[in-house]
């Protein structure tokens, strides 16, 4: 800890450590040119009280990010200064030490690489290959770098302020554990800033996540006109989530346009505070879709950070 207590002192004596940060934070988070919210995480060593350093820009635009992706090969040095104790550690979710404003532990990502898995499974849970993975198949987007292990232990460790690992799970093999995940931290960036606009709309801000994170093996089974999936979902690379905002608890989208009835237009509703926030962060910007109710779920919107607009 006096270590620690030291790299804290030092940093906070660097006169360009506000642009160093911002610049390896968006690095990091793999943010454009971001707007960090203007707030203070407190460190574990109370001692350090204000002269804590400003981490705002690893909390996201949002400010509502609670995990930060760590790779031991690739992080700035700013990261390894700050909680050096995390150069040791495997892959897995560790905390740093470091806690947000509203006292949220912070954690940091640390990906098993994708060729830890053998074949189609990982320690007995099913996978599949994503596009590229294999020699043959073209793929549309790179592969992912690597996927979280999650296991009952870290399963509700938060990522951000509204949303847990266990959210963006796959919806098969409940039984089997270890399960693997792999998700984007700009989306879930892009789903608190959903939230925080919600909230100032003076809707809930309860969004729901239907179906985030895909298994190769699983998407395919949607795939086609029957299932509506498509071959190369941004499902399967972390980057995007079916939402519905559901403050009653009901399991199906809230009545959001006041009508009295909840109906495809609520998904529309929803699908536009989703384009005021790409148009405020277009950091954040990619697909938009508005879903119709079925008889399995009611209607929702999937959004996604592919890096370009994409609309149905």
């Amino acid at each position: 800890m006096m270590r620690v207590r030291r790299f804290f002192r030092q940093l906070v004596s660097l006169t360009a450590l506000g642009g160093v940060l911002a610049g390896g934070s968006a690095l990091l988070l793999g943010l454009r040119a971001p707007a960090p919210v203007r707030t203070r995480v407190a460190v574990a060593d109370t001692a350090l009280g204000d002269s804590a350093p400003d981490l705002s820009a690893y909390l996201g635009r949002s400010g509502q990010l609670r995990a930060i992706e760590y790779r031991a090969d690739s992080t700035p040095a700013l990261i390894a200064a700050l909680v050096p104790f995390l150069a040791g550690r495997g892959p897995g979710l560790h905390a740093t030490g470091l806690s947000a404003p509203d006292g949220g532990p912070i954690h940091a990502l640390a990906l098993l690489p994708l060729s830890a898995k053998r074949g189609a499974a990982w320690q007995g849970y099913r996978i599949g290959f994503w596009p590229g993975e294999r020699a043959g198949r073209q793929a549309r987007y790179p592969l992912p770098a690597g996927f979280l292990e999650v296991t009952p232990d870290n399963a509700d460790v938060p990522l951000s302020t509204h949303f847990r690992v266990r959210d963006f799970l796959t919806k098969d093999q409940p039984a089997v554990w270890p399960k693997v995940l792999v998700i984007e931290l700009p989306l879930l960036d892009k789903l608190e800033l959903i939230a925080l606009e919600l909230e100032t709309l003076g809707k809930p801000s309860s969004l729901r996540v239907m179906s985030g994170f895909r298994t190769p093996q699983y998407n395919a089974r949607g795939v086609g006109a029957k299932g509506g999936r498509a071959r190369d979902s941004q499902h399967m690379y972390g980057g995007a989530a079916d939402i519905f905002v559901d403050a009653d608890g009901d399991g199906r989208m809230d009545d959001l346009d006041g009508d009295g009835r909840v109906t495809v237009r609520d998904a529309g509703w929803l699908a536009g505070v989703a384009e005021r926030v790409e148009a405020a962060h277009p950091g954040v910007v990619g697909g938009i879709g508005i879903y119709r109710a079925t008889a399995a779920h009611g209607p929702f919107v999937h959004v996604d950070v592919r890096g370009t607009a994409a609309r149905w």
